[in-house]
């Protein structure tokens, strides 16, 4: 299973077509809207988002509620276009036109310089309306596909946020993942700290008020995950490798980590390592989680625990200093309109490309041709590695 993307920030609209979806899979609009609407939302953002209402547009590969096996397509549209439509036209328009809204301040920390010197752009637009975390509107699409397909097979992803602009939420106990989804869905930033929320949300409100912004970390966690996902044999065939470089693939993403991460430099082998314990319920699983799920580049059957750290979004009300590609001037860095911290919608995406990587996984390991047989064989494999 695979999917590409498509689509500009102040275009027409975002495109992707997903290759690879078994038959049967029951799916409506309505599943990816709703996973829409969460990625819209979060305290922070900005005022594209009062604009954007974002609703997908089924275009192929779906018929009467089910997935065909062939291609899906999915079409999100970009209210904004109607203010852009000369400055992003498909055709050709005049020197004056062409120069409206040119870009020639890289932002310090953002694609646009090097974007420019790679495809040889004098016009930083050309890279910055691709680079736009805007394109990730279609990845929670394909996300959301992933999600559904993964529910019906019993597994469940959530995500939650950890830390934003150093406040960190003081977690006490492991929570369910029905409770992660209950909690985070209730809090403006996506927290299951209500006290940290708050503190949290005065650290955005500072930030905006002094034109600045401020990233953070987020988790996720996905439960009813079969072991034996992913591959030793191989290094590009390790599911936690896949994950880790899906989740730095978000846009302003540096980081990712599982279980107790680089918390384990710090630990002996003692403390770290999951002891195996084994019941006839409940067939073989550790009596920690401290690697989150992973051994040896495969799930253990263990809930998958994944965090990702996001960097401040580079675009900044008050600008750092940059220089003129034409002049070579020192200038203020252009402003783009953009939130002051996206942390609690950048979880969203974090589900929704975890979700993505291990749904690939299981297609890969099942016959990934029709839904009805998937679902049997992920039932005989379950009971099987709990009888090993």
């Amino acid at each position: 299973m695979r999917y590409l993307t498509a689509g500009e920030s102040h275009g027409p609209g975002l495109t992707t077509i997903i290759e690879g979806l078994p038959a049967g899979l029951p799916l409506l609009s309505k599943d990816i809207d709703h996973e829409l609407r969460r990625r819209q939302g979060g305290y922070g953002r900005g005022a594209r988002m009062q604009i954007e209402k974002d609703q997908v547009q089924i275009t192929a590969g779906i018929r009467h509620g089910k997935t065909l096996g062939s291609p899906v397509a999915l079409f999100v549209e970009n209210k904004d276009w109607k203010h852009w439509e000369s400055v992003m036209s498909v055709s050709p328009v005049s020197e004056k036109k062409e120069a409206s809204r040119k870009v020639s301040h890289p932002r310090p920390g953002h694609a646009d310089l090097v974007g420019g010197m790679k495809y040889g752009h004098r016009d930083m637009r050309n890279v910055l309306e691709r680079s736009s975390a805007r394109e990730t509107t279609v990845r929670v699409a394909a996300g959301a596909i992933a999600k559904k397909l993964l529910h019906e097979l019993g597994i469940e992803v959530a995500g939650h946020v950890l830390e934003i602009g150093g406040t960190k939420a003081n977690l006490t106990k492991d929570y369910t993942i029905t409770e992660i989804k209950t909690i985070s869905e209730a809090s403006p930033v996506r927290s299951l700290d209500a006290n940290a929320a708050e503190e949290m949300m005065q650290k955005i409100d500072e930030a905006k008020k002094n034109g600045d912004t401020i990233g953070g970390v987020v988790e996720v966690v996905v439960s009813g995950v079969p072991a034996g996902l992913g591959s030793y044999v191989q290094w590009d065939k390790k599911l936690d490798a896949k994950i880790a470089q899906a989740l730095v693939s978000i846009n302003a993403f540096k980081g990712a980590e599982f279980g107790v991460g680089f918390e384990a430099a710090r630990k002996p082998g003692s403390e770290v390592m999951d002891e195996i314990i084994w019941s006839k319920e409940a067939g073989y699983t550790r009596r920690t989680n401290s690697l989150g799920g992973f051994e040896g580049g495969m799930t253990n059957g263990m809930p998958i625990v994944v965090r990702g750290v996001m960097k401040p979004i580079p675009t900044l009300y008050k600008p750092l200093k940059s220089v003129d590609i034409d002049t070579k001037e020192t200038f203020k860095a252009s402003v783009e309109r953009s939130d002051s911290c996206a942390v609690p919608a950048a979880s969203v995406v974090a589900e929704a490309v975890v979700a993505w990587e291990i749904a690939v996984s299981v297609l890969e390991k099942f016959d990934g041709d029709r839904f009805d047989r998937l679902k049997e064989q992920i039932a005989e494999y379950r009971q099987m590695t709990k009888e090993f």
